[in-house]
């Protein structure tokens, strides 16, 4: 797939995701195949660039190309700025919010709320991608909700504005995340359209992304809730889509060196108290429907320094790596 000048290859995307697609992740998801990861969303508003989560979210240095950062907000004046200062400041793809569904987000007009004002989504687009000489992408919903699906219509407007890639998350906004993704919108979508487009949505498995593919006719797939905690499905569907064949688990030593790697990243890139907050998400997703894995969460959420925190990870995985009991009151 090319988006501009950059060859997206292979064709499975980390989707962006607030709190989640931060320069560890995404750095750890291109190492384990990803073609693209997009940044989590960074707000459109200038008075909030220097604050230490924005200026977390704007840290590009040493990331691999190609690097895509999404931005959130209302305003096509404000989000032509907000592109042209990430621009300046490292992103080679600018990647437009419309499909955040948190009501925070479209309590304000923005994320998938935008899909309810076509005229706005036209103005928005066209502004920001006259602002800037990088790439603008666009990730959308299926629409508002089940009576108010237009995304062939946000579609078309998006062509029609320049953007060089679409994503469609196969919901609408009122579904959040519940039931399952529909996928005929996302074949409509593609039929009509030149530019690439991205299916996304329930898409967790080798298998699972060939079938959306193949049935949505896209270009690539994007990945979302499905790599938390499990980083290396970029390398499994990339394997699959190459050859047909399955890639065999990651050993339970690997898990535990990727997990600690990740920590490590994490408390480096934010500080220890920062750094072992963040990461506690990121346990649990690893430590899902793993033995004694509700005991496991316990003790180490209750670890508030680094050093406590990658000890008691590393001994648990170890016991798990030996086949013997993880001993929770020892490790307490």
């Amino acid at each position: 797939m090319q988006i501009g000048p950059h060859r997206i290859e292979p064709r499975v995307v980390l989707a962006p995701m607030a709190g989640v697609t931060d320069k560890p992740f995404r750095m750890l998801c291109k190492r384990l195949g990803a073609g693209l990861c997009v940044s989590e969303m960074t707000i459109s508003d200038p008075k909030f660039w220097h604050t230490n989560k924005s200026l977390h979210r704007m840290d590009h240095a040493g990331e691999p190309d190609p690097i895509s950062v999404q931005i959130a907000g209302t305003d096509p004046v404000m989000l032509a700025e907000a592109a042209r200062y990430n621009v300046d400041h490292g992103a080679q793809l600018i990647d437009i919010n419309m499909g955040c569904p948190a009501k925070k987000v479209c309590n304000t007009w923005a994320g998938s709320a935008l899909m309810r004002d076509e005229p706005l989504v036209a103005r928005i687009l066209s502004t920001v991608v006259a602002a800037v000489d990088v790439p603008v992408t666009l990730k959308i919903r299926t629409g508002w909700a089940a009576d108010q699906k237009n995304a062939l219509t946000i579609a078309r407007i998006a062509e029609d504005s320049g953007i060089a890639s679409l994503a469609v998350h196969g919901r609408t906004r009122d579904q959040h995340y519940t039931g399952q993704a529909e996928y005929d919108t996302i074949a409509a979508v593609k039929a009509a359209l030149r530019i690439p487009v991205l299916a996304n949505g329930d898409i967790d498995s080798p298998e699972k992304a060939a079938f959306v593919l193949r049935h949505t006719g896209a270009d690539a797939v994007m990945i979302g809730r499905a790599a938390q905690g499990r980083p290396w499905i970029f390398r499994e569907v990339a394997h699959y889509l190459a050859t047909g064949e399955k890639l065999p688990e990651p050993t339970l030593q690997e898990v535990r060196d990727v997990l600690l790697g990740h920590l490590a990243h994490l408390h480096a890139f934010y500080g220890d108290v920062a750094g072992v907050r963040i990461a506690r998400k990121h346990l649990g997703w690893y430590a899902k429907d793993r033995p004694e894995n509700a005991a496991f969460r316990a003790v180490v959420n209750r670890a508030d320094d680094t050093e406590s925190q990658l000890r008691l990870t590393r001994e648990y995985f170890d016991a798990l790596v030996a086949g013997v009991p993880w001993d929770a009151a020892a490790a307490a």
